[in-house]
């Protein structure tokens, strides 16, 4: 199983500290990764930490506010620093405002636009010479169903995760030749605090979600665990420009 092996990788992954970044991250660890847990709660950021050396893994935490493109850029450049190299970046940090299309202010709309999509792109491009110069890495962004469907109360949202596939899309295109793959993963509905969110503020949900679900129950963040180690390693070096739904079928259902 050596083309799973991560052992002598260096792993970001934004919004690391829980749900699904967490789950990636223990996935990551598990495969021999030393993995930067990068998010704004530092004290969070800990707790996920000594999570992952509990089951074995290494890891440290970088603050980032993944809204600001300095905190951003700094993120990939302390992590060279301290750990001499970068292999894999996953761009998990998300937020979501579930409103009605109309009823979004402007800065509402900046805000989840900085969080989701425009974070991912300057973590990516600071990425960049960091993998071209080691030979190769990994690009993982984080979509969404939303990048496939349409719901009224995602309108922000949506635009970011279908924009997210579209930009890796021409990422992939445009950095193969250096051997950096970037693909995406688009999650189905997950127990996160995020989804906890959602089925509080719609109580039909739980129960809609699960029944067209062909798997017939919500995902858990370390459902993204497998996903994350292959689109992470040599097993999926000739895979680019993807977007693969980890959704227990969700997608598939008409």
């Amino acid at each position: 199983m050596n083309m799973f092996d991560l052992s002598d990788k260096v792993a970001i992954v934004t919004g690391g500290n829980g749900g699904i970044g967490l789950g990636m991250a223990e996935g990551l660890a598990k495969a021999g990764a030393q993995v930067v847990v990068a998010g704004r709660n530092a004290a969070k950021s800990a707790q996920a930490v000594e999570q992952l050396k509990a089951h074995g893994g290494r890891a440290i935490a970088i603050e980032v506010d993944v809204t600001d493109e300095a905190s951003c850029k700094k993120l990939i450049e302390d992590t060279v620093s301290r750990l001499g190299r970068l292999d894999i970046l996953v761009n998990n940090a998300g937020t979501n405002i579930r409103k009605q299309p109309q009823e979004y202010s402007a800065s509402e709309w900046h805000s989840v636009i900085d969080t989701n999509l425009t974070s991912a792109f300057i973590c990516s491009n600071a990425a960049y010479p960091h993998m071209k110069q080691a030979g190769g890495g990994k690009i993982i962004h984080i979509g969404s169903m939303m990048s496939i469907f349409g719901a009224s109360f995602s309108a922000v949202y949506a635009a970011t995760k279908g924009g997210i596939v579209q930009m890796g899309r021409a990422m992939a295109c445009a950095w193969a030749s250096d051997n950096i793959q970037v693909n995406c993963v688009l999650p189905g509905w997950i127990d996160t605090e995020l989804t906890q969110r959602a089925r509080a503020q719609y109580s039909d949900l739980e129960g809609r979600v699960t029944a067209r679900t062909p798997a017939g129950r919500w995902g858990l963040p370390n459902d993204f665990s497998g996903i994350a180690v292959f689109l992470s390693s040599p097993a999926s070096d000739f895979l680019t420009g993807t977007a693969i739904p980890v959704d227990g079928g969700y997608s598939v259902q008409g």
